[in-house]
């Protein structure tokens, strides 16, 4: 067992969210281990659209992921179409595996150590949290929306009343759009991302209970850009709404990022960008010796981001207002632009 405070943070989970809140606490002087189980770079079900305020704050970072560049979101439903571009730099459609390969190189250039453990429960006390046989100053939690660690802790969230779940898959086929593509269906929304030369990966969003190939008959001219192209495996997430009551253990030594720390939905594909934003805070936090301060600060970073895709979610849910949410844009484009200006920064 090392000596108390040989190492000051411990982060729990290795996705692309733990492994940059490690590259920011190192970057801040805090000697940082990240424990994670699976070896590789780790997928998931995501969208893989980073926004504008992903892409820079992985520039700020050292960290410039390979991908395709995206011009903007495009909004469409069967008999309407409507693009708003970003104004503060484009976006990049970025394999998760890739994105997870640059965070990894740029955690362990930072002198950040990988540990391949599964930490499911702690021992805290006054000054420091004991996990795995490490001592540290703080545990952070990054291991995502089901997290083992926040049920430890006794923060697990209510079951959401209208869960939504995502199913992602990715096909061999040349982009057709510089876009993320949003369809609309009555039920559902299809991501299409162009992530590399031949390959486009396709996110569904929407309610339990029906799998790949049904929700793709939603999209009848999508289902059909896309037949007859080598489909990949099928990967699932979900329920997405994790509504967490606080973020900063009892203790104040272990704190909750990233999925973990609470989610409302992946509507509006900020997911990274305001993960990031949080794992900044964090570290900013930790380094000036007030964990206390990150509960506030989280709010702050994610207040903005939240309060949108909750008050976009609930005109979906809206039997007047969701079938209208495309035509209104196509109908008022300006206001479309202003609202992927507030999402996208």
């Amino acid at each position: 067992m090392r000596s108390v405070f040989d190492v000051d943070v411990l982060v729990v989970g290795g996705g692309p969210i733990g492994l940059a809140t490690a590259c920011y606490a190192a970057e801040a002087g805090l000697s940082t281990v990240v424990a994670e189980p699976r070896s590789g770079p780790i997928d998931k079900a995501c969208g893989e659209g980073l926004m504008p305020p992903a892409v820079a704050a992985l520039g700020a970072l050292g960290v410039d992921p390979a991908g395709r560049q995206l011009r903007g979101i495009r909004y469409r439903d069967a008999g309407h179409s409507v693009d708003a571009e970003f104004r503060s730099g484009p976006g990049r459609g970025v394999r998760r595996t890739v994105l997870h390969t640059a965070l990894a190189k740029r955690a362990e250039s930072s002198g950040v150590e990988m540990v391949p453990e599964r930490v499911t429960e702690f021992r805290q006390s006054a000054g420091s949290v004991e996990a795995s046989g490490i001592t540290v100053r703080y545990l952070v939690a990054a291991d995502g929306l089901h997290s083992p660690i926040r049920r430890v802790c006794g923060l697990e969230p209510t079951p959401a009343r209208h869960a939504r779940y995502g199913l992602r898959r990715h096909f061999q086929t040349a982009p057709w759009t510089d876009f993320v593509e949003v369809h609309w269906s009555a039920g559902s929304e299809a991501y299409v991302t162009p992530v590399d030369d031949g390959l486009v990966g396709v996110a569904i969003l929407g309610p339990p209970g029906a799998g790949f190939e049904d929700r793709l008959a939603e999209f009848p001219e999508l289902r059909d850009r896309l037949a007859g192209a080598t489909a990949g495996p099928v990967r699932g997430a979900g329920p997405l709404r994790q509504a967490v009551r606080r973020r900063v253990a009892p203790g104040g030594r272990v704190l909750l990022v990233g999925d973990a720390s609470g989610y409302v939905d992946a509507l509006t594909g900020e997911g990274i960008s305001v993960g990031l934003a949080q794992a900044r805070a964090l570290a900013a936090c930790l380094a000036a010796g007030r964990p206390a301060d990150y509960e506030r600060r989280w709010r702050q970073v994610s207040r903005r981001s939240n309060l949108l895709t909750a008050g976009l979610l609930a005109a979906r849910r809206n039997p007047l207002l969701g079938p209208r949410i495309v035509p209104a844009a196509g109908a008022l484009p300006a206001v479309f632009a202003g609202a992927v200006r507030l999402i996208t920064g």
